[in-house]
């Protein structure tokens, strides 16, 4: 565990260092204000609906700038051959990247519940579906960080990383949108994988079991890809 935090705490102390973490933050805050503001939700009904949408459309993009530097920087400054012959475990490193991405995605979070907290001063929002939307906007997060590490994980290239994991990403929140074109059966299946599919009843206030362990899986899925990626890099 100790490993764990060391490496978690040396990548937060990185994020906080660089102007880039700044900058995504004030784009999150502003895209996901712009949400808030402009949406009639907001003001008719007293909700977050507009922020939780555009929020979490711009975490497609967001999540792999997060994550982009984590591997592949590691890689091109040639301190990936030192991390490794260190007496650390390979979930060791990777854990620690993911909970300081994660961490700093939760940093963003709470600066962002000044918005909510905008609701609460001028009406009477009903708060169960504010702090599920939270809720869900973190699970998609998680998710979403745990690929965009794994992205990092195949290239020492930034860009590369940022290209591949947005793709993925991409490619599990459209994918239920082929369902029309597909059979029954396999119009299932892609909705059941469709990661915005499982994102909607969050916003209602209803916290889906399903949905908490299909992030989670998709979560667990990538981190362990990761793993097995670094593993891979030990024995070239």
């Amino acid at each position: 565990m100790r490993n764990i935090t060391t490496i978690a705490g040396r990548e937060l102390t990185s994020y906080f260092g660089s102007p880039w973490s700044y900058l995504i933050t004030a784009a999150f805050l502003i895209i996901a204000g712009y949400g808030f503001g402009w949406s009639s939700v907001t003001y008719l009904e007293t909700s977050i609906q507009g922020f939780l949408g555009w929020s979490s459309f711009f975490l497609l993009f967001l999540s792999p700038a997060l994550t982009m530097r984590l591997m592949a920087e590691e890689e091109k400054l040639g301190t990936m051959e030192l991390l490794m012959t260190a007496p650390v475990r390979d979930f060791e490193v990777i854990l620690g990247k993911y909970l300081a991405a994660l961490s700093m995605f939760g940093v963003m979070l709470i600066v962002s519940f000044y918005y909510p907290a905008l609701l609460a001063w001028f009406g009477e929002p009903d708060w169960g579906p504010i702090f599920s939307g939270y809720l869900g906007i973190l699970l998609l997060g998680s998710a979403f960080i745990a690929i965009g590490l794994f992205a990092s994980s195949l290239t020492s290239n930034q860009i590369a990383a940022y290209v591949v994991g947005s793709v993925i990403i991409l490619a599990f929140w459209f994918v239920g949108r082929a369902s029309p074109m597909v059979g029954e059966t396999a119009a299932a299946v892609l909705n059941r994988i469709s990661v915005s599919n499982h994102f909607s009843a969050f916003g209602r206030g209803i916290v889906d079991t399903n949905a908490v362990l299909y992030y989670l899986s998709i979560m667990l899925l990538f981190l362990f890809l990761t793993i097995r990626s670094l593993e891979t890099r030990r024995w070239r």
